[in-house]
């Protein structure tokens, strides 16, 4: 069975964040646009998805992070 679409009330109270952020969020890209259907200016998203991509970008800043202070090291 296909998971639900939630609102976007929803995403920000999984997150812990305000719906302005998560406004941001989709403005910068942040939540990929196969995460949620737009109709009008309604969103809905599929949350584990979101949760899944926003996840997958925090790890990858991470490790971009420990790269560069890898780098640094050897200065």
């Amino acid at each position: 069975m296909a998971e639900p679409f939630v609102p976007i009330e929803g995403v920000a109270k999984h997150f812990a964040v305000s719906i302005s952020t998560i406004r941001a969020w989709l403005r910068q890209g942040h939540i990929p646009k196969n995460t949620y259907v737009k109709i009008g200016n309604t969103y809905r998203f599929k949350l584990p998805a979101v949760v899944e991509a926003l996840t997958a970008e925090a790890l990858t800043k991470e490790t971009q992070l420990e790269f560069d202070l890898e780098a640094d090291k050897d200065v």
